[in-house]
């Protein structure tokens, strides 16, 4: 013992730190086309493979009242050419084992070196010749407004949609955004325009990387894409973002909301090019650029406030941002927020640590000494040099720049291009949980829809007017489906409805009975996707064939809800609680809460208008909520046609049939 703790006081130098990696970046061997197409050949025969992408560098541009325009031109190139049909097409692609796809700006192949020409002539024909097609154009827009509809209750969505309109505006390319209006606004001659003006070789770049012959490709290059007439895209002038005076919260009421995305965001000009590209690179890195960063330390490990914080900053041609972001639970929403600030204060009046900085430059050198070893880096350095305008030693002198950077370099950056007092503080949460709290922080709250329209403080509680409790709001829901009386005759409901989730439509046929049984089958395409069966004395989930039993509190809860107008029992059921009145989807409710479910009743009609059910999965708290309308008639009983359940998105199913008292029977729930 003696010996060892001697022997541990005994001071050890520790190792220099070595010579910083020499890196031999290689030149892709390049021509370009009398069009203005460039080309960028890596040769690399390690492997027999080859991969071709054109890139188009277009400058960003306003879409207005047909915004979606470029993304339905996405969705609608590579659909079969002028001299393939779209089945031959892809029917070719699947043979030769490639992958080739296309969008507004581009398109991409990869595949055996062995069909490498062949790749590179379909890739070629599926991007200077594409038909487009009414079919394929209406397909396309149908499913651009599916999901525009399923997003609508995303918190993640909204917030995003929120950000980028608040920072740069709706009239600048970066904050305009997608919805039903625009998107049913696009006509395929729209799609063709943009095709036309946009798809064009000015700024273009084709990449090839892999077992190919410089000479061959090139001469086939050549006869595919020379043809491609020589054109210039519509260039758009936009005034310089601004941001706000002084730092404010901007905050979007979400009343589904169980988390707040919070976003702290101020636009930014900094090109690759700038003197302290460096150095703002190493302060995002230290702020919030992983789980070593301070964000992520603080929000996360510190305090345990979410999975995650973290920054970013952009840099590039155009204006840019930078952003801090983390997901929290609502009752530490305004706590976050001083945390967030904190820590973009400190790194703006402190100087960072050595150590912080070390780890910072070693992460990053370290990325990018095995980078250089992959021939799709070498590809993308050479394409970034052109895009960018970088010098042609950029990245040889990459790792001795990292280097150069100080801690003085760092707070000199952090405090030019982390602007803590002209940030927005953007907040999408629920404002009944987390405005208190947020009036209390030291910065004005201006209030958003979710379309980034300003609208009035959002109403936080409303009183329940005298003699309204659990009985009066379950009795006039009685009443409003049909009367006790009439209910009581019910002994059995079979309903079935469809959905359709990424084109695929679902088919989900639910049987209830009296007698608290309950079988609810989904199936696809004629194939059981899911089944459930509850009786009185068990219950099962069955999920592609693997069969779960439930027990204990998930067999309870599933028996209770399996019971005919369940609605009913809440008056008796012990800690049952009326907890006030809520805004869903633009009706005010009445809330009651049971358990880890709140049951929502039209303070008007006295229809349920839908259940939130909170839950834990391995830490990551959630609420899925059900959505009825559409109320119907069915032999004197109500019955909602449609139903929405949300599970991050919106899936709609729409009732088809209801059978009251007939095609039920015992066999059903085995």
């Amino acid at each position: 013992m003696l010996s060892l703790s001697s022997e541990a006081q005994i001071k050890r130098p520790q190792p220099k730190p070595g010579p910083a990696p020499a890196v031999n970046i290689s030149k892709p061997k390049e021509f370009t086309l009398k069009n203005g197409l460039k080309v960028l050949v890596v040769e690399d025969h390690k492997l027999p493979r080859v991969s071709y992408s054109l890139t188009i560098d277009t400058a960003p541009y306003h879409e207005g009242n047909i915004a979606g325009v470029s993304s339905l031109t996405s969705s609608v190139v590579g659909n079969g050419t002028k001299k393939i049909s779209k089945e031959a097409f892809t029917e070719e692609i699947d043979f030769l084992g490639a992958s080739i796809n296309f969008w507004n700006t581009g398109a991409s192949g990869s595949g055996l070196s062995k069909y490498s020409e062949r790749i590179l002539e379909i890739m070629a024909d599926g991007a200077l010749n594409p038909i487009f097609s009414q079919e394929e154009f209406d397909k396309s827009k149908a499913q651009a407004i599916e999901g525009l509809k399923s997003s609508e209750k995303s918190v993640t969505a909204v917030a995003g949609r929120v950000e980028n309109a608040l920072l740069f505006g709706t009239h600048h390319p970066y904050g305009e955004f997608e919805t039903e209006e625009t998107i049913s606004a696009v006509t395929l001659q729209d799609v063709k325009d943009n095709y036309a003006s946009y798809f064009v070789p000015e700024n273009a770049y084709l990449v090839i990387i892999g077992d190919v012959d410089y000479k061959k490709v090139k001469k086939q290059v050549e006869k595919l894409f020379g043809g491609w007439k020589k054109a210039s895209a519509p260039k758009q002038e936009f005034p310089a973002t601004k941001n706000v005076g002084k730092t404010q919260i901007d905050f979007v009421d979400m009343p589904n909301a169980v988390q707040s995305e919070i976003a702290i965001v101020n636009a930014v000009e900094l090109k690759m090019t700038d003197k302290d590209y460096f150095a703002t690179t190493m302060a995002n890195q230290i702020l919030g650029g992983g789980g070593e960063g301070r964000l992520f330390l603080n929000l996360r490990e510190a305090n345990g406030w979410t999975y995650g914080a973290y920054s970013s900053i952009g840099s590039g041609k155009y204006t840019s941002k930078f952003k801090a972001t983390a997901s929290v639970r609502n009752s530490v929403t305004d706590s976050a927020v001083v945390e967030f600030m904190k820590e973009i204060h400190k790194i703006r009046t402190e100087k960072v640590t050595e150590d912080e900085l070390k780890l910072a430059k070693a992460k990053f050198i370290g990325n990018f000494v095995m980078g250089t070893q992959k021939a799709g880096t070498i590809a993308s350095f050479a394409l970034r040099t052109k895009t960018q305008n970088l010098p042609v030693d950029f990245y040889e002198n990459y790792i001795k720049n990292l280097n150069a950077v100080t801690v003085e370099d760092v707070q000199k950056a952090a405090n030019r291009y982390f602007q803590a007092e002209n940030l927005r503080i953007i907040i999408v949460g629920k404002a009944a949980d987390v405005l208190p709290g947020l009036e209390k922080l030291p910065y004005k709250l201006h209030f958003f829809d979710k379309f980034g329209k300003p609208t009035s403080k959002p109403e936080l509680k409303k009183e329940i007017p005298a003699g309204v409790t659990v009985k009066s709001v379950i009795d006039n829901y009685t009443n409003a489906i049909g009367g006790e009386s009439k209910l009581k005759t019910v002994k059995s409901i079979s309903t079935t409805a469809n959905a359709t989730v990424q084109g695929m439509e679902l088919t989900t046929v639910t049987k209830q009975t009296n007698k608290g049984q309950l079988n609810s089958t989904t199936t696809m395409m004629g194939q059981t996707m899911s089944k459930q069966i509850v009786t009185p004395s068990m219950g099962y989930v069955e999920q592609q064939g693997q069969k779960q039993t439930l027990t204990g509190d998930d067999l309870k809860q599933a028996q209770a809800s399996a019971k005919l107008f369940s609605e009913m029992e809440l008056v008796s059921k012990p800690g049952v609680v009326l907890v006030g009145i809520e805004n869903i989807e633009g009706v005010d409710c009445y809330g009651i809460k049971d358990g880890d479910t709140t049951h929502y009743f039209d303070t008007k009609t006295g229809l349920k208008t839908a259940t939130a059910t909170a839950y834990d999965m391995q830490g990551q708290q959630g609420v899925q909520t059900v959505y009825f309308a559409d109320y119907k008639d069915v032999k004197g009983i109500k019955v909602p046609y449609k139903t929405t359940v949300n599970m991050g998105i919106d899936i709609e199913m729409i009732t088809k049939d209801v059978k009251i008292n007939e095609g039920v029977s015992d066999a059903d729930f085995k």
